[in-house]
């Protein structure tokens, strides 16, 4: 009897030990599988891919302020997903579920604290409050380590692209109605990207308080 066990395939545990690429191959196609496994079904279910009710697409500023975050890296400092646990619900309201993001693109998870967690932040504070905080943090929070964006105040808001980014979302699934995207372009005429930022962090977590 043979001293090596052999696979269905005919590998023996000798051969695949000895062979660096066999063995980068099978670790790779276990882990491929593996995560099809537990990724695939998640496209199927209500939980994962049906907005949570009070959840809207985000209107034309809130949007424009969405592309303004991203742009700016606040996302490197601050989450938007608060977990199951007592001292996180307990602080920020209640823990997020994927219901509430199926209109992000990408969505705005992450495990960063450097500030606070964001999720719930709409309507906690006055837009007065975030402009000044937004203009000097050290004005509303004097421990803040978080730098000023006073240039957000003096950029107009980009009303000449934000059309063609509803377009695309669509394309993605955000149910945006022609009429929401043909109104878009007007709707952020006149607008700082300070206004945009404010709309969009107001918008934040209001479906689940």
């Amino acid at each position: 009897m043979s001293e090596h066990k052999t696979t269905a395939a005919g590998f023996s545990h000798e051969k695949i030990e000895t062979s660096n690429f066999l063995m980068i191959v099978l670790i790779l196609l276990v882990v491929a599988v593996g995560g099809l496994v537990e990724i695939v079904p998640l496209f199927f279910q209500k939980s994962t891919t049906q907005a949570v009710e009070g959840v809207k697409p985000l209107a034309p500023l809130q949007l424009a302020g969405r592309d303004i975050y991203v742009r700016e890296g606040c996302y490197n400092c601050h989450s938007q997903m608060i977990r199951p646990f007592r001292a996180e619900t307990l602080r920020y309201g209640h823990y997020s579920v994927a219901g509430e993001f199926v209109y992000d693109h990408p969505f705005q998870w992450g495990s960063k604290r450097t500030g606070p967690d964001l999720h719930r932040v709409g309507g906690k504070y006055s837009d007065e409050w975030q402009r000044i905080h937004l203009n000097n943090p050290r004005d509303v929070v004097p421990e803040s380590n978080m730098p000023a964006y006073p240039w957000l105040d003096k950029n107009a808001a980009d009303h000449a692209s934000i059309a063609t980014h509803m377009k695309a979302l669509r394309t993605v699934g955000v149910p945006y109605t022609d009429a929401e995207i043909a109104k878009s372009t007007e709707e952020l005429k006149g607008k700082t990207e300070m206004d945009a930022l404010v709309a969009y962090l107001q918008s934040m977590g209001r479906a689940l308080k």
